[in-house]
């Protein structure tokens, strides 16, 4: 996980306690993460490239649990 989190259920509690911005927030920083491993994938400075996959799905995530909000499918804090 992109962060402390040990279990992608922590993960997600730890998304859906976060408010809208801290949210917007973190899905910037973990796209700027995510840019700058693949570069270093490209030129074969990373150790585990399972790493691109896990950003890849924290942003889907994160972005699953703004449009909740937006559609009213879940309370906003």
């Amino acid at each position: 996980m992109p962060d402390d989190a040990k279990t992608t259920t922590d993960f997600i509690e730890q998304l859906r306690e976060s408010t809208d911005e801290e949210l917007r927030d973190r899905r910037a920083q973990i796209t700027e993460s995510l840019q700058n491993l693949r570069f270093r994938t490209a030129s074969g400075q990373i150790d585990d490239p399972n790493r691109i996959r896990k950003y890849r799905k924290a942003i889907a995530r994160i972005n699953t649990i703004l449009r909740e909000r937006e559609l009213g499918l879940s309370r906003a804090r």
